[in-house]
């Protein structure tokens, strides 16, 4: 069984996300939130958010509720690229440049089987 869960709007990269997600994708639920939650960053604290709550939802969605959440798999990550905050700053000589400021859509697919 499969259950899933999504964080938008992230105000971070989506290539900063990947970083972290590289590293827990196809790992024990239980050890991955192990390594996001003494990770030094930025992402690791959301992604671990987003994990907790997918093992949430699978917790809620199956019978038997004695199963245990560290022998469940992160099957499917991704952080993929959302929409642009477009701000301005002052430049030489008058002028303005654009600044682009990154958000990304996260998604974690937890299962129990392997």
């Amino acid at each position: 069984m499969k259950a899933k869960s999504i964080s938008k709007y992230i105000r971070q990269s989506p290539k900063k996300i990947r970083i972290v997600l590289n590293e827990i994708r196809g790992k024990r639920v239980g050890n991955a939130l192990d390594y996001l939650h003494f990770s030094p960053l930025k992402a690791s604290s959301i992604i671990e958010k987003t994990v907790r709550s997918a093992v949430a939802n699978l917790m809620q969605s199956i019978e038997d509720s004695n199963k245990d959440p560290d022998s469940l798999i992160i099957k499917e990550a991704f952080a993929d690229g959302g929409p642009f905050l477009k701000r301005f700053r002052a430049a030489s000589m008058g002028r303005i440049s654009r600044l682009n400021k990154p958000t990304s859509h996260l998604t974690i697919v937890v299962s129990d089987e392997l």
